[in-house]
């Protein structure tokens, strides 16, 4: 894992070229402070640099940039490329051979055996790049095909700047930050900020499964694709899985071992974090069930019981046998980590649950360099519930005028969620186990606002999104750039929210989340369910394979079952997350209403003023839960001080 950044200009004195690059690789250090490089061309007017975190081949041979051995590639590389062994052994069959064991050198001998995008289709792994082809005197850029890597790209004049992270970016002197204000619409509405859009104007994501090819600095290229999630599933629907669900459970369980024993190579301490979920618990289980040792796991608790699953991860540690380590965090230590939030993501992002992320990578990091994570089990094997009330609402109630669901909509929010939550421990012992979920309150909140759905796209996004569009920004129509894909004919409304969220919401949030946590404290996470050909097999599998009735992830829970009993798993499932709700109206109100005061809003210049002290008040006030509408703008706040002022 490493930070990669450089630029293609001609308008910068050539003898800078390495020292703005080593300029702009120096914000990068947390994400690589084992080594650092830089290389250029004097005459094309291209730098590239390098921040190395050694976790294969630990040698000066695995030192970035890297030249091909014919020296026709110069390479940086962010990533982990899983079967280099095999390209390796494939690539010396064809007379190449290897001074190093680092998976960079095979990439290199990759791209000059077979080309950059033919390449970059063999690799199985997690991996952002650029490779300069001296020869024709093209830039590309890469990224892998779920966007477990980032990268940004953009223009600063007839500068091209590209890197791991904005802040390589911001350290280039053509810099020059205007904030993209329909990028922070989308914000409000998602809580991250989608591919291939950023906080500034000119400056984009390169989005996942995509190769950009640039002839010269000024080129306005756009990304092409070499893979696609949508076609992927849209084939494996086409071409379901014949066997038994039986021999599925086997094929399953065979394919994550497989990637799993991948995955689990490295020179360097590795471990897992482990929460007590399916996913994480079947990631940890077939990691044990290969290893000679008990395999490192962390997990961090917390005193809110409705957040804390430490309890059940500790009894699956226990079962596996794993070297367990958990910490109880206090909400003193959660509400530490807020103030480096805009450092940490120096992209405005607000899921609160990246405060317990960084967390557990903190914990982590103390005993190992590397850590196995359970993230996309949910979209690709079925796992969350809005896969269950989607198809209950539009079966329910979808007959219903919209006119109609919008009164019942008005009549469930009549009361607050402070109110439901206490009815519903007054009523407790009379209700059923399915009904005796955490924060009802917030449930039934969130069914009313999804209850006048116009269409199924529309339901979709209210079912994912609990934020719309509450606030409106100065100077910005309602209208919002990013679509979410279309529904497919060849897809049924469930397929199709799943093959959604892994192209939107996992690498927008899920992987950024993780990615950037995990980071800043130099630790590198894989994640073994992004594996394409764990994806690829998913998707041929019939729906009623993933969520059978109610029970969602069907299938991986009976590969887990085969390590794990089920009496350790079944529970209801809980969000990795913080009770923001309570936070902002105690122990962060004071931060909270310096953030949102009327000076500060109307300072930033971006908000609806009086939009934003109304739903502040109703929230102080416990009539209204606005946590997450409120975090967004908070977060913009913070990060607006932080980095703009």
């Amino acid at each position: 894992m490493c930070g990669i950044t450089g630029y293609w200009t001609k308008s910068i004195n050539s003898q800078e070229l390495e020292f703005i690059a080593r300029e702009m690789s120096n914000p990068l250090y947390h994400r690589g402070p084992d080594d650092w490089g830089t290389w250029a061309d004097k005459r094309a007017g291209i730098a590239l640099a390098h921040r190395r975190l050694s976790i294969v081949d630990l040698s000066p041979l695995g030192k970035q940039p890297m030249a091909s051995s014919d020296g026709r590639y110069i390479l940086v590389f962010n990533g982990e490329i899983y079967n280099f062994s095999h390209l390796r052994q494939e690539l010396i069959g064809l007379g190449h051979t290897f001074h190093g064991h680092s998976d960079t050198e095979v990439v290199l001998g990759s791209f000059s055996q077979w080309g950059i995008k033919s390449a970059v289709e063999r690799l199985v792994g997690m991996f952002a790049f650029a490779v300069w082809d001296k020869q024709d005197q093209v830039l590309y850029l890469g990224r892998d095909r779920m966007g477990e890597k980032p990268l940004y790209y953009g223009w600063m004049g007839q500068t091209f700047l590209f890197g791991s992270e904005l802040r390589a970016l911001k350290a280039h002197p053509h810099w020059q930050g205007r904030i993209n204000t329909e990028a922070l619409a989308l914000l409000l509405t998602y809580s991250y900020i989608p591919h291939p859009y950023s906080i500034y104007q000119g400056i984009y994501k390169l989005p996942p499964a995509t190769i950009l090819k640039l002839t010269h600095p000024g080129d306005n290229a756009q990304p092409q694709p070499y893979w696609s999630l949508l076609s992927t599933v849209e084939w494996g629907q086409a071409n379901l899985f014949t066997g038994s669900p039986r021999e599925a459970v086997d094929q399953l369980d065979h394919l994550l071992r497989g990637a799993i024993k991948q995955q689990m190579i490295a020179d360097v301490p590795i471990g897992a974090f482990l929460s007590g979920g399916v996913d994480s618990c079947t990631i940890v289980a077939l990691m044990q069930s290969q290893s000679d040792k008990p395999v490192k796991t962390f997990t961090i608790g917390f005193e809110e019981s409705e957040y804390n699953e430490a309890t059940h991860a500790k009894e699956v540690a226990r079962h596996l046998g794993t070297d367990h380590t958990e910490l109880y965090v206090t909400q003193q230590i959660a509400q530490s980590v807020i103030p480096q939030l805009p450092t940490l993501y120096d992209e405005p992002f607000s899921d609160s649950s990246q405060i317990p992320t960084f967390l557990l990578s903190q914990l982590a990091r103390q005993q190992v360099t590397v850590s196995l994570s359970g993230d996309g089990g949910d979209e690709i094997f079925g796992g969350y519930n809005r896969y269950l009330w989607a198809n209950r609402i539009c079966e329910s109630i979808g007959w219903l005028h919209p006119a109609a669901r919008k009164i019942i909509s008005l009549l469930m929010t009549q009361l607050s969620p402070q109110t439901y939550d206490n009815l519903f421990r007054l009523f407790k012992p009379l209700l059923h186990n399915s009904l005796q979920q955490g924060l009802p309150g917030d449930k039934i909140h969130k069914l009313a606002r999804v209850l006048d759905f116009r269409d199924r796209t529309d339901l979709y996004q209210r079912l994912c999104y609990t934020v719309g569009k509450e606030f409106s920004l100065l100077g910005v129509s309602e209208s919002r750039k990013y679509q979410i894909p279309k529904e497919s004919d060849s897809l049924n409304f469930t397929q199709w929210m799943m093959a959604t969220d892994a192209t939107t919401y996992l690498p927008g949030d899920i992987l950024t989340k993780v990615d950037r946590a995990a980071m800043g404290v130099s630790l590198e996470t894989r994640i073994p369910f992004l594996d394409h050909r764990v994806v690829e097999f998913a998707s041929r599998l019939p729906s009623e394979w993933k969520i059978r009735k109610s029970t969602t992830k069907w299938l991986l829970r009976q590969v887990l079952y085969r390590y794990v009993p089920p009496d350790l798993i079944e529970r209801p499932k809980a969000g990795f997350g913080v009770p923001l709700y309570r936070w902002l109206r105690h122990d962060l109100r004071d931060w909270a209403e310096d953030l949102l005061s009327p000076h500060r809003l109307d300072q930033s210049g971006f908000f609806n003023t009086q939009q934003v002290r109304q739903k502040w008040q109703e929230h102080l006030s416990g009539h209204r839960n606005w946590e997450h509408y409120l975090w967004n703008v908070l977060v913009f706040q913070m990060w607006f001080n932080h980095n703009c002022e």
